[in-house]
């Protein structure tokens, strides 16, 4: 994984390498599964580095497996970039119940597939998305050890004096987006006990790297002239590389019924802190609005941090690679967090 002590990335390439580096026992967990392993929605902002830290992981291990990476692929780049990273790349729409029967075996899944932005006003879209389609791909993959994506969301909003909510805490989602995010873990769970499918359900907020996540929209936000929302006063963040490390490791701990993982950094940190400190790296003025509210989306990763450990790349290192990045004009994914929605209107 990434050495605090590297100078920052400053290409996408190099960004993307820094990205796909496994982390310690990642290539141990993949291997064991003793076969191919396939990630489902492979083509969105995580799903690319995170497919090329699963090929990079089973090669350290020895491990002949295939990784298979499957997406409608509308960025055909992309889809080159993997190809020529010896990931087999499969071309499918998973909203379509045809899809399924060419969908390839495997060992181990990876679901990574989502609707988040655009939910207002298509939340039929929404809905369809994250619970119908999973009810088709745990159909498809009875019995396989699975890793479902999910979010933080669900949970709703805690104090901020709470420390973040715990896996047992019972979800309060608000908004369609976080209700059908656990209608899909609702989803998963039946086809657990249903087809004995050995399953994690991996909660995150925030990944973060340096096109995208909490950190990267306020450094643009400051960039701009533009004021920072405070509305949401805190949160949970930690860098993308760390996070796939720890999302590809988890199937190890696959069960029935489901075992379920926050995954996020230890740090509940303000969001004006952020602001200020990327401001003063920037060189910039940081400006704010709205007041501070008493709670936000956040969670306890402690289990995940007892398993695996802590982030390799420390919050200020972190914030001080975005400000690099964004003070240099370099590329931004253009698709915000919009960490800042206390009514889940994404």
């Amino acid at each position: 994984m990434a050495k605090v002590s590297q100078p920052a990335p400053d290409t996408d390439r190099a960004l993307d390498a820094l990205l796909s580096e496994p982390g310690v026992g990642v290539g141990a967990a993949l291997a064991a599964l003793g076969g191919d392993v396939v990630l489902l929605g492979a083509g969105g902002k995580i799903g690319p580095t995170m497919a090329r830290m699963a090929r990079a992981a089973l090669d350290e291990a020895g491990s002949t497996a295939e990784v298979i990476a499957v997406s409608r692929w509308t960025d055909a780049e992309t889809r080159r970039g993997l190809d020529d990273a010896g990931i087999r790349t499969v071309a499918a729409d998973l909203a379509d119940p045809a899809a399924y029967g060419t969908l390839p075996d495997a060992a181990g899944m990876f679901y990574l597939a989502a609707m988040k932005f655009g939910t207002s006003g298509a939340e039929h879209r929404t809905w369809w998305s994250n619970v119908s389609i999973p009810t088709l791909v745990a159909d498809r993959y009875r019995g396989v050890p699975s890793m479902i994506y999910s979010t933080g969301n669900v949970y709703g909003l805690t104090s901020l004096t709470s420390g973040g909510s715990r896996e047992t805490d019972v979800p309060r989602p608000d908004g369609d987006y976080a209700q059908s995010c656990l209608g899909r873990e609702r989803v998963f769970t039946y086809a657990a006990e249903r087809w004995d499918t050995p399953t994690t359900i991996f909660r995150l907020n925030y990944a973060c790297e340096l096109r995208y996540g909490v950190i990267a929209d306020i450094a643009q936000t400051i960039a701009a002239g533009s004021p920072v929302d405070v509305t949401m006063p805190a949160a949970n963040v930690a860098w993308q590389g760390d996070i796939s490390s720890w999302a590809l490791r988890s199937i190890e701990l696959a069960a029935t019924p489901p075992r379920i993982l926050n995954a996020t950094g230890p740090e509940t940190i303000p969001v004006r802190t952020i602001a200020t400190l990327l401001a003063e790296r920037m060189g910039a003025d940081a400006t704010f609005t709205g007041a501070e509210a008493t709670d936000a989306l956040l969670s306890d990763a402690s289990d995940c941090f007892a398993l695996y450990g802590y982030p390799t790349v420390p919050l200020r290192t972190l914030i001080d690679w975005v400000a690099d990045w964004v003070s240099a004009g370099n590329r931004a994914l253009g698709k915000a967090t919009k960490f800042e929605q206390r009514r889940g209107a994404y």
